[in-house]
């Protein structure tokens, strides 16, 4: 399996890849504040990338619960910079994270290869069209509700097909703007409208929405999530490691291709363990 983007075909079939977070946001629910200079965003990803990172995902606006949306121009002014920098140091593919057309746009041209929407073109289907012209990788999220909502949604009575359909629906509206399906990858959005049972049987019935999709890679973000703290009594987000590579773990083993994370060097080394693992198969 082989996720295309506009610059290289990504091998998703040999293992599973890990994505490493970096947050160019004051106010992201883990790290924000942490990355304000081009400077800080660029130690940032040499230390990602020595720690075993094979994609840098790279945001600018923050969709923790109460988040609100900022400008298009403002979003630019976060990435922008960041994106330029990365990508003329380093070889590792550069994703943007991003659900504005236009944010994704400038994102490209300064050297990213991969759109990361969290609303699998919902906010922005223009992003499709992005997607299209340019031969970008395209992560398609499944989440509910608009911006400001999507984490306030009711519970929906079965998940897996809630999830499926909306990716479904992803996909289809990806694929009338023209975007290639060997460019597409899924993503079933653990903590985004989900409750944390939901999220708990997302992860174990994985193996389920993998085979559905058996021709696309699919990505899985746990890492720090709240589900995590409250099932480990209330821990803080910075005492949520040990959970964290769990739940990636369990994706994994039932067939995530891409794992997305902050910390990076303790996500590659519980991917060799469960390489190492498979290959006794």
């Amino acid at each position: 399996m082989y996720w295309r983007t506009s610059r290289r075909e990504i091998d998703c079939s040999s293992r599973a890849l890990v994505m490493a977070i970096l947050n160019v946001t004051p106010d992201s629910f883990s790290d924000g504040g942490q990355l304000l200079t081009v400077d800080d965003s660029l130690r940032r990803a040499e230390m990602s990338v020595a720690e075993g990172a094979d994609i840098l995902d790279i945001g600018g606006e923050s969709t923790r619960p109460g988040s609100s949306r900022i400008s298009v121009d403002e979003e630019t002014r976060r990435v922008v910079p960041a994106i330029e920098a990365i990508a003329k140091r380093f070889e590792v593919p550069v994703s943007v994270d991003t659900s504005k057309a236009e944010v994704a746009r400038r994102a490209l041209a300064a050297g990213a290869e991969i759109i990361n929407d969290i609303s699998g073109l919902r906010f922005d289907e223009r992003i499709g069209d992005v997607a299209a012209a340019t031969g970008a990788g395209l992560a398609l999220m499944h989440s509910r509700g608009d911006f400001e909502e999507m984490h306030k949604q009711p519970e929906v009575a079965d998940i897996l097909n809630e999830v499926a359909d909306g990716l479904r629906a992803a996909i289809a509206k990806a694929k009338s703007f023209g975007v290639a399906d060997e460019c597409i990858a899924l993503d079933v959005g653990i903590g985004f409208g989900k409750t944390r049972d939901q999220n708990l049987e997302l992860l174990a019935k994985l193996d389920r929405l993998t085979a559905e999709f058996s021709e696309r890679p699919m990505l899985i973000g746990t890492s720090r999530k709240s589900f995590i703290g409250k099932l480990l009594n209330d821990a803080p987000v910075d005492e949520r490691l040990a959970g964290s590579i769990a739940a990636a773990t369990v994706a994994i083993w039932n067939g995530a291709n891409i794992i997305r994370v902050h910390d990076v060097k303790e996500s590659a080394e519980a991917v060799t363990i469960i390489r190492s693992l498979r290959d006794q198969l």
